[in-house]
């Protein structure tokens, strides 16, 4: 007598047992998440940005949206449509108006910077016999951690920072006022990191707005 071989077990729809159905379906359709992007290419975008406005394919006002847009981004996704229609750069980004150290310096003058303008990873702010008063409220800033490098000899030097941001300070002072409005500010707000030396001068960091010379907003 010929022996009798039953059939494999199934489960499901005839899918032979030995790797659960659920499992399958869960290869076949769990979508892709989205790529995360990071600081190096949000870096590269900005560097784009920059060649096509030194070039004039963009003006100053489209620059100053598309790199408030690149460093807003999440994903890799987002960025893509940001350097659609602009040539590529074969350098790497490099230090400069979009992410690398900025200077003001004010000296037996007075200087105001405020409105939208693009600030660097790291800023270095310098009054000597003089007056600086900087207006972040409004500036573009790249990424969500800068640092302030605040100096002032005989000088005044004043900082309004957005009023979400979250104040670290590190400032010294020798013969010298200073006031920095420090601590936690709103939800997702960024991080500004303040350091530096006031001698015989004044620097104040605050959030709120007060009889500075700053234009008010509209």
């Amino acid at each position: 007598m010929t022996p009798h071989n039953p059939a494999p077990r199934t489960s499901g729809a005839g899918r032979a047992s030995g790797l659960p159905a659920p499992a399958l379906r869960a290869f076949d359709t769990a979508p892709a998440p989205a790529l995360r992007a990071s600081d190096a290419d949000r870096d590269r975008v900005a560097a784009v940005l920059s060649e096509a406005l030194a070039t004039g394919r963009l003006t100053s006002v489209e620059h100053a949206d598309r790199l408030e847009a690149t460093y807003n981004s999440v994903t890799v996704d987002e960025l893509v449509p940001i350097t659609r229609d602009l040539p590529d750069v074969d350098a790497p980004a490099s230090p400069g108006v979009a992410a690398g150290r900025q200077e003001v310096t004010a000296v037996f003058s007075k200087v105001v910077r405020g409105g939208r303008w693009v600030a660097g990873r790291h800023t270095a702010l310098s009054a000597t016999f003089g007056a600086l008063i900087v207006d972040l409220s409004d500036a573009v800033l790249p990424g969500r951690e800068i640092t302030l490098e605040l100096t002032s000899f005989c000088g005044k030097l004043i900082v309004r920072v957005p009023e979400n941001a979250h104040v670290i300070d590190e400032v010294s002072g020798l013969f010298a006022k200073r006031h920095i409005s420090g601590g936690l500010g709103g939800e997702g707000g960024p991080v500004i990191k303040v350091v530096g030396r006031a001698t015989f001068g004044k620097i104040i960091v605050a959030r709120e707005r007060t009889d500075w010379n700053l234009p008010d907003k509209p």
